[in-house]
């Protein structure tokens, strides 16, 4: 079968529904039992003027002065961005390594479907990732004046508001730096591969606990590495830093580094990395949870659907 045949194969595969089915599931699990730690993440690279830097400590504060639900505010968009994500790249990532990997795959073509994956994912979902930013921040207690609070009464209202008053582009706000960071999944789906194949040498069964440790140091490698262009994209999704220049991906490109350096003078190296502690917490603690859930998933389905075979190959 020719490779344009793979892919047809893979898109309409009963597999490949699984495998995003479970990657969603797993994802939404994960994201709800460790939320908190993503509010404290998005609230230290926002608001600069915030002191506390340590988790534990940012997280009492904010449930302090917000009340303890402001810890779980946006929930329901950022859950609902995250299924939509998640399964987009789970089906697109299954269906090019049906097509691409004949026989056992190998890191290099994990991390090439992986940027694939993780491109057409950007495109596909940002204008969610925008409009969550949006309503996980709002109703927040800012320490920088210059932030504005926003007024949306939903997901769909943010949307309205967001086209109506700032624009259709600016539903892909952070589109430049979040292609970037196609690296981070797509460099954590490569260790998680090689490190699962590697452990399960010889048909030997890995256990739910190796799982969630591959998951985790997947994770970690990939979020240390691209950490800066994580916070620079969570500044422009908030929408309140205002663009120099021209339009058009040099417009983008030259926001991004204009980011990137003004956080350098003001803040240091160290302002590129605020909030990292919490996000190594909530993303690789989510990452391992979610892979967990999601091969949990896949082997009950496929043994209960007689397809065991394949979940081995």
């Amino acid at each position: 079968m020719s490779d344009n045949g793979g892919v047809v194969d893979g898109l309409l595969s009963y597999e490949t529904l699984v495998h995003a089915v479970a990657g969603a599931v797993g994802s939404m699990t994960a994201m709800s039992v460790f939320f908190p730690l993503d509010t404290a993440r998005i609230r230290l690279q926002v608001d600069e003027n915030r002191k506390s830097k340590s988790t534990p400590l940012i997280l009492a504060e904010i449930a302090k002065e917000e009340g303890v639900l402001s810890l779980y505010r946006g929930w329901f968009p950022v859950i609902s961005s995250l299924c939509c994500s998640n399964f987009v790249y789970f089906y697109t990532f299954n269906t090019l390594k049906r097509a691409l990997v004949k026989g056992r795959s190998r890191p290099g073509k994990d991390l090439l479907m992986g940027i694939i994956s993780g491109a057409v994912n950007v495109l596909l979902t940002t204008p969610m990732w925008v409009v969550n930013t949006r309503l996980k921040l709002q109703g927040a207690k800012f320490r920088n004046e210059e932030l504005q609070q926003t007024h949306y009464s939903g997901i769909f209202d943010a949307f309205s508001q967001i086209i109506a008053n700032e624009g259709v582009g600016t539903l892909w706000n952070g589109t430049l730096p979040s292609l970037v960071l196609v690296l981070n999944p797509a460099v954590q789906f490569m260790f998680y591969e090689a490190m699962k194949r590697r452990a399960g040498q010889g048909g030997r069964r890995i256990s739910s606990m190796e799982i969630f440790l591959i998951g985790a140091i997947a994770k970690a490698i990939a979020t240390s590495a691209t950490y800066p262009l994580q916070t620079v994209q969570a500044i422009l999704r908030f929408g309140q830093y205002k663009a120099e220049g021209k339009g058009g991906l040099l417009g983008s490109l030259h926001n991004v580094m204009h980011l990137l350096m003004d956080r350098i003078k003001r803040h240091g190296v160290w302002g590129l990395y605020k909030g990292l502690e919490a996000k190594l917490l909530q993303t690789v603690l989510t990452a391992a949870l979610m892979f967990v859930v999601y091969e949990k998933i896949m082997t009950a389905t496929f043994k209960v659907m007689g397809l065991n075979k394949k979940l081995k190959q």
